[in-house]
């Protein structure tokens, strides 16, 4: 029987970190893609960071709060990868077809985190009461 691989939300946020990493240093040394480039650098490196934070969170809510920061981080990213491929920005943008993929699939998975966390939390609340 073939062993599924273990599912690290950490490994795939330090990879999308790279790629955006890697992808920020192809586009085009104009000032729209150094522009670009530096925004999407600082909001697609961004969750990986809050995911680390979120992990250490002082509560649900705090915990919440964060993966809400990286929702919004991880949206700020997909648009950036939208606008670079419109333009475009690099000389392939096809090329980051996989990354805003990936974005996607990161935002629904911080989203559906972030209605698991609330239920917690009311449930907790109303277990209290």
């Amino acid at each position: 029987m073939e062993k599924q691989p273990k599912f690290d939300l950490e490994e795939r946020l330090l990879e999308f970190s790279a790629r955006i990493i890697r992808a920020s240093e192809n586009l085009e040394r104009t000032d729209a893609g150094r522009h670009v480039g530096n925004q999407l650098m600082r909001a697609g490196t961004s969750p990986y960071a809050n995911h680390g934070e979120a992990e250490d969170a002082e509560s649900m809510d705090d915990f919440v709060h964060k993966l809400k920061l990286c929702v919004k981080e991880m949206r700020e990213t997909l648009r950036g990868l939208k606008l670079i491929k419109r333009v475009p920005l690099m000389s392939k943008p096809q090329l980051l077809d996989g990354l805003i993929d990936e974005a996607d699939q990161l935002i629904r998975i911080f989203r559906q985190s972030i209605i698991t966390a609330r239920k917690r939390i009311i449930k907790k609340k109303t277990d209290h009461a």
